[in-house]
């Protein structure tokens, strides 16, 4: 039985099948993308003729937005066949996955041609959003069907954590545990074990739920903004919300599945929500004049450009017109809705009795009462549901833990008495004297569920490969905190400096517990340290409103003081005796992308968006990122007899001056933030770890990086990055202004104005990033940038 994937395969080459091969070679994994040989050739036909479709598919993904690659490069992964003349590749890969259209007549078809060439001890998938897997099992030998499960991705692949496994009765559970481990410690997924039930968990719950929705909002007259403004953030669901998320998915897709779902469920009585005559009637109405969201420019909304902005208008479900954005305010919102926890938000808000108040309770009633009478149904236990929820919907809470927070004592008889039945299991719950589904310990988290199956709380299982720092605190206080930032112990000699300022925006009070952590370090305790956190970001960069106050006070000496000392904590950093190892991901900017690269190593998601994007407020980096990229960029070619400088130079200013950002640490990689070496990890829960565990695989005879000069270009080099800037400008591609900060880039990353080109001290090219960067503060045109940065975050252009 096959157990490490080491070359894949997928079966379909659409917006999921493609999605799910480049995810797969995005992870490393060689990967084989078969879909049906183009109509009209023949097998004479030469491949890219019979390949026709696959490569249309893949240069679609391409041009998707948001990107659905890790990088351009992923393609040299694949290897691009059909279905008539390449199934003898499918010899070659321990996992197949198929991913062809949800209709079981096509892929029995499918799996019948290719059961021939498939390795006896292969895994075959299905990627069905909700036929029965049993049903598609049906035609598989019987070796076959033991190796044999359905996988739903959610899509796009990419982005959406959620992958739900639906083993049928005849899958051999070691099987099962190795495509669940697969997924998550290999694809970086949330796993959820599903019941091979219609639309499993995560489709199920939303298309149900979202349907009664629908129906309340209808019955109870509110409008679409109205019930977007309560079923966002102030309920700790994503922006999207209800209607702006059935945009973004694609009307049509609610409706089909709707439809397709309630004859598959007929012994499920909420299937009626979705039946609800209006709701229907609004949507056989939208389907006609494919009022379908995004994809069609209208759905419950229509984006309209006014004044050079966006504005979107809502559908008056009355009138079925656009009409234009209305302020919605309720009482209880504005009352409420700072409270945190979100759980007892939601709470407080369920407490009240205006629009807002009634909509929520009975909007939640319905969804918490269904989710029990849905276990074990469709999952064997609660934490499942939860899961799915909130990984493939993003959600802060699942239904079980927002009934905790609600509580169940108090609840079930009013949601009863209101006509949503509780499951017998939620009753029996109570009569055995107990308050919630999970057991929580004194930190209040979660360390127990209860199991419907076994009558009490069995421990929820962890992933040893994750750690939170949640859990750090609750063995033990920091060493060392202030506002900004901590210093924990994280086992094993370990120290880890975690970021906890606003959007982990770097200042002063982060570079002061940096350098106690370097102290720490130096000691006899402690062998060494890990850069990270566990925010929504691990850094946005230098704290720029700080920089415009102090420069507006006068504090000139205190602002260069400080850069200064960010630069000097870079160059300790790098050169620091013990290894340090950095643990990015999402957005890392600016200074938190200086202070990425000043680790001995680093250890990153690969969701990352590094960049250093100073250029947009009016400003160059200062903290060291001039450096790092000459260092890793340019220095090796002029190690080399005859390297040639400026083709290296180039891109490392264009990186710079363009504000370029990884769209992944594969780019990162390829813009030179990230080295050959440096580790990628595909689920975000893993990264503390494994920079853990990286720094103590460094720290056995640690040797740093040894000490290196900058090559610096001089008067020659940077004559001629002038003469580029100058035809940008002239061509219209850029301000006077950006010009401006191009010059002063230039002359930075050419050393300056040297007679002659050569090596030149770190501390020379820190000298030319702070004049740079003190003068640029200085200018009216960067106040003006960081400002409208600051109000809009966009750039402006002046």
């Amino acid at each position: 039985m096959a157990r490490h994937v080491r070359k894949a395969a997928v079966l379909g080459s659409g917006t999921m099948g493609g999605g799910i091969a480049t995810l797969l070679a995005g992870v490393g994994i060689p990967t084989i993308l078969l879909d049906i040989a183009a109509p009209e050739t023949l097998p004479s036909d030469t491949p890219a003729q019979r390949n026709a479709i696959a490569h249309a598919n893949l240069k679609r993904l391409q041009k998707a937005r948001p990107p659905q690659l890790f990088s351009e490069g992923v393609l040299r992964a694949i290897t691009v066949g059909n279905l008539e003349d390449d199934l003898n590749l499918l010899t070659e890969a321990d996992l197949v996955i198929e991913v062809v259209v949800e209709d079981l007549a096509i892929k029995h078809q499918v799996l019948s041609a290719i059961l021939p060439h498939l390795r006896e001890d292969a895994i075959l998938t299905t990627n069905t959003s909700g036929l029965p897997i049993r049903d598609i099992a049906e035609i598989l030998p019987a070796d076959v069907a033991r190796r044999f499960l359905g996988t739903h991705f959610f899509n796009p692949p990419r982005y959406l954590r959620l992958l739900e496994v639906i083993p049928h009765s005849g899958t051999d559970a070691e099987v099962t545990e190795a495509i669940v481990a697969f997924g998550r410690d290999v694809l970086g997924k949330g796993v959820v074990l599903c019941k091979d039930q219609p639309n499993f968990i995560g489709n199920r719950f939303m298309t149900i739920a979202g349907s009664h929705g629908i129906n309340l909002m209808l019955d109870q007259g509110l409008t679409i903004e109205e019930v977007d403004a309560l079923t966002g953030p102030l309920i700790g669901r994503p922006k999207t919300a209800s209607f702006h998320l059935r945009d973004l998915v694609g009307y049509d897709v609610s409706v089909f599945v709707s439809r397709n779902l309630y004859p598959a469920i007929p012994d499920d009585p909420a299937r009626e929500v979705l039946v609800h005559p209006r709701a229907q009637a609004i949507a056989e109405q939208m389907m006609e004049r494919r009022l379908f969201g995004r994809k069609t420019g209208r759905g419950f909304y229509h984006m309209r450009r006014v004044n050079g902005g966006r504005e979107f208008w809502a559908l008056n479900l009355e009138t079925m017109e656009y009409e234009p954005p209305k302020e919605v305010s309720f009482e209880s919102v504005e009352k409420h809705r700072k409270v945190r926890p979100v759980g007892e938000r939601i709470r407080r808000l369920l407490d009240e009795d205006d629009r807002a108040g009634r909509y929520l309770w009975h909007m939640h009633a319905f969804y918490l009462a269904y989710a029990s009478q849905r276990v074990p149904d469709i999952t064997d236990t609660i934490v499942n549901v939860d899961n799915a929820i909130k990984w493939g919907f993003g959600h802060e809470l699942g239904p079980f833990e927002i009934w905790d927070a609600l509580g169940a004592r108090e609840t079930v008889s009013a949601f009863e008495a209101a006509g949503y039945p509780v499951a017998d299991w939620v009753k029996q719950l109570l009569a055995a004297g107990h308050e919630h589904f999970y057991r929580y310990d004194e930190h209040r988290r979660p360390d127990a569920y209860y199991c419907v199956y076994a009558g009490e709380y069995l421990p929820i299982l962890r992933d040893e490969n994750a750690l939170n720092i949640v859990e750090l605190r609750a063995k033990s206080s920091p060493l060392a905190q202030n506002d900004s930032a901590s210093i924990h112990d994280m086992g094993e000699r370990v120290l880890l400096l975690e970021f906890h300022s606003k959007q982990n925006s770097i200042d002063p009070a982060i570079i002061e517990q940096a350098w106690r952590a370097l102290d720490l370090l130096d000691g006899e305790s402690f062998d060494a340290l890990v850069i990270g956190n566990q925010g929504s970001r691990f850094s946005v960069g230098f704290n720029i409103l700080l920089g415009v106050m102090l420069m507006n006070a006068g504090r000139l000496a205190e602002l260069e003081a400080g850069v200064a000392n960010a630069q000097h904590l870079a160059e300790t950093m790098r050169y620091f005796h013990k290894p340090i190892v950095t643990a990015p991901f999402q957005h890392t900017f600016g200074a938190g992308a200086e202070l990425m690269m000043a680790g001995g190593a680093t250890v990153a998601a690969m969701e990352l968006y590094a960049g250093l994007v100073e250029f947009g407020v009016g400003l160059i980096p200062a903290g060291g990122g001039c450096v790092s990229l000459l260092r890793r960029i340019l220095n090796p070619v002029m190690e080399t007899p005859n390297g040639d400088p400026m083709p290296q130079l180039q891109r490392i200013f264009e990186t710079i001056a363009f504000a370029k950002v990884s769209g992944s640490a594969l780019e990162a990689r390829e813009l030179g933030f990230l080295a050959d070496d440096d580790r990628i990890v595909t689920n975000p829960a893993h990264l503390l770890q494994a920079a853990k565990a990286r720094a103590l695989s460094l720290r056995a005879g640690y040797q740093p990086p040894r000490r290196r000069e900058v090559w610096a270009c001089g008067r020659d080099t940077h004559a001629a990055l002038l003469i580029g800037i100058d035809n940008i400008r002239r061509n219209g591609n850029a301000s006077e202004y950006d010009a401006h900060i191009a010059r002063k880039l230039a002359y930075v990353l050419c050393g300056g104005d040297l007679a002659r080109p050569g090596w030149v001290s770190a501390d020379y090219i820190y000298a030319l990033e702070r004049e740079a960067f003190m003068s640029l503060m200085g200018e009216e045109k960067t106040h003006a940038r960081i400002i409208h940065m600051l109000e809009t975050n966009k750039p402006l252009r002046n």
